[in-house]
C-alpha cells in the first residue's frame, strides 16, 4: 500500500502533519493544556516523556504498523495534539483511526471533525480502503459520542481488549465506515464543519 508514505493532510482549518522529532515540545504544552496525562483512559505522554512517545511511533511506522500525525491548527498556527493510522490491513486495504487527543482548549471544537475528515477522505480516496474502523476505552463517553457524530456504525463492544497505560484491562467501543457510506458521510461532514467553525474560536493561553 503505497499510498501508506508520510504526507501532509490539509484543508483551511488544520494541517495535518507527518509526525517527526521537532514536533516534541509543542506536543509537550499541547498535553500540559489540560494536565492530558491524568485522564487514565489515554495514552497521553506525561511531562518529559513525549520524545519516547514521539520514538515508539515513528518506530511503529517504519516497520508499516502505524502513520502518525501531528494536528496543527491554522489559524494559530500551533501544534495542538496527534492523531494516526493503525491497525492496518495492507490485503484489503483496511485501517483504523485513533491515538488521538487535543490540547484541552481544542476539544469539542470543530478541530476534530476536520481532521477526521482529511484521515476519512484520504484513506477512501487515496488509500481505497473498504472501511476505517474508530476504536475507543469504553469509559470515555465524550469519545463515544464523538465518534457517533463523524456518522460511524457502532460495530459492539471487545472486552478485555487492551491494557490501559495503568494496567487495567479496558474494554474497547467499535465503529466503522464502509466505503459505500463514505460520500454521504463527507456530506455530513462537511455540513457539520462550516456549523462548528461558526462558534468562537478558543481563547489563548
Amino acid at each position: 500500500m503505497s499510498q501508506l508514505t508520510p504526507t501532509c493532510l490539509q484543508d483551511e482549518y488544520v494541517a495535518l502533519e507527518p509526525l517527526r522529532l521537532d514536533h516534541v515540545p509543542a506536543l509537550e504544552a499541547a498535553a500540559a493544556d489540560g494536565e492530558l496525562w491524568n485522564l487514565w483512559f489515554t495514552s497521553v505522554p506525561p511531562p518529559g516523556q513525549a520524545r519516547s512517545y514521539v520514538e515508539k511511533a515513528l518506530q511503529a511506522q517504519s516497520e508499516g504498523l502505524m502513520l502518525p500525525f501531528a494536528v496543527r491548527e491554522l489559524t494559530s498556527g500551533e501544534i495542538v495534539g496527534t492523531t494516526r493510522y493503525y491497525d492496518i490491513v495492507t490485503e484489503l486495504p483496511r485501517l483504523a483511526i485513533g491515538h488521538t487527543w487535543y490540547a484541552r482548549r481544542w476539544q469539542k471544537s470543530h478541530l476534530n471533525t476536520a481532521c477526521k475528515r482529511l484521515l476519512l477522505r484520504h484513506a477512501f480516496e487515496v488509500i481505497h480502503c473498504v472501511a476505517v474502523e474508530l476504536h475507543t476505552d469504553r469509559r470515555n463517553l465524550d469519545s463515544q459520542r464523538a465518534i457517533g457524530r463523524l456518522g460511524a456504525h457502532y460495530d459492539g463492544i471487545l472486552r478485555a481488549h487492551k491494557r490501559r497505560p495503568d494496567g487495567t484491562l479496558r474494554d474497547t467501543v467499535c465503529y466503522s465506515i464502509v466505503a459505500d457510506e463514505w460520500p454521504d458521510v463527507d456530506r455530513w461532514l462537511g455540513m457539520r464543519l462550516q456549523r462548528l467553525a461558526l462558534a468562537p474560536a478558543p481563547a489563548p493561553l
